[in-house]
């Protein structure tokens, strides 16, 4: 948690270079934390659309980004 901690002064720090590089951290861990969960609800069988709502996006922007990582799809894209 310490490292949670460190990460979340550094992303305020008025520091512009160590603020940056913390930016660009958290960005890299959300993204892979996105591509953790979108395995895990379309391994449960949640929808392209099911996870769209939960992520603030279109079915369409989801399906795009994930399609082609190897996610299960379905055949209507729905």
């Amino acid at each position: 948690m310490s490292e949670t901690n460190e990460l979340a002064a550094a992303a305020s720090s008025r520091d512009p270079a160590v603020g940056l590089r913390a930016v660009r951290a958290l960005r890299e861990l959300a993204d892979r934390l996105e591509d953790l969960q979108v395995a895990n609800a379309r391994g449960q069988g949640w929808s392209w659309q099911d996870i769209a709502v939960c992520l603030g996006v279109s079915r369409q922007a989801v399906h795009k980004k994930y399609a082609r990582r190897g996610f299960p799809t379905d055949q209507d894209g729905g």
